[in-house]
């Protein structure tokens, strides 16, 4: 089994918004992905999803997204990106999911022995925060740490970590996130977030014994990221 990621597919919705606005690079960009992901992955591989699937701003309105990635191959865990408005109440969402996709929200997921945690995480204090912003990130923090006591709970496996938002800090320092992601035992995280001129502060590698993989789409050439094989 070969564990793949993608992030920030921003699928139109339900005639909603196409990335092309955004640059020629995204023309046709979900058509491109598909190629790839269709060559690549096994129907018993996993591919994560970490946050920003679709533009919709309802559930209903997402339907076709979620199909369009329900019929690609292989097993599938998503988390909810800071773009994902139509992803309201969890047991909605996992009523709407096909057979082989897994939601995470305070829990973790366990996939023939590998287990899957993670949250959204949000914006560091680097970036300048509005009013509510420390709320909100305070909020991820206990939302991370409910996720990987689940994931604790699962077993032994090896533990990896989704996240939209960069766990570890531009400058490179040690977060409230990543010091639970070292305590939790987890061996590798993936995010997404991060587009454009932002992708080249994106941190890559190891750190402090845990490996980053930056996976938004526009930063792997629209292709899946290979995360590990089991």
């Amino acid at each position: 089994m070969t564990v793949y990621a993608i992030s920030d597919l921003h699928l139109p919705g339900r005639g909603g918004k196409q990335m092309d606005v955004f640059g020629e690079k995204w023309e046709d960009h979900f058509d491109r992905i598909a190629q790839d992901w269709v060559s690549r992955v096994e129907e018993t591989d996993v591919v994560l999803l970490p946050g920003d699937l679709s533009w919709a701003m309802k559930l209903e309105d997402a339907l076709e997204d979620i199909e369009k990635i329900a019929s690609l191959p292989g097993r599938k865990v998503l988390l909810r990106g800071n773009h994902d408005y139509w992803w309201t109440g969890i047991g909605r969402v996992r009523d709407a999911l096909k057979p082989g996709m897994y939601a995470l929200q305070n829990d973790a997921v366990s996939i023939d022995g590998l287990i899957f945690c993670g949250t959204r995480g949000w914006k560091s204090r680097e970036e300048g925060w509005a009013e509510g912003d420390e709320k909100i990130y305070l909020r991820e923090i206990k939302r991370l740490e409910l996720s990987i006591q689940n994931a604790r709970r699962l077993g032994d496996g090896t533990k990896i970590c989704l996240m939209h938002y960069p766990p570890i800090s531009a400058a490179q320092q040690d977060t409230p996130f990543t010091q639970l992601i070292e305590e939790g035992g987890i061996s590798a995280v993936v995010y997404g977030h991060l587009h454009g001129p932002a992708l080249k502060g994106a941190f890559r590698g190891e750190y402090n014994g845990v490996r980053y993989i930056q996976a938004s789409c526009d930063g792997t050439g629209f292709k899946l990221e290979n995360v590990m094989r089991a």
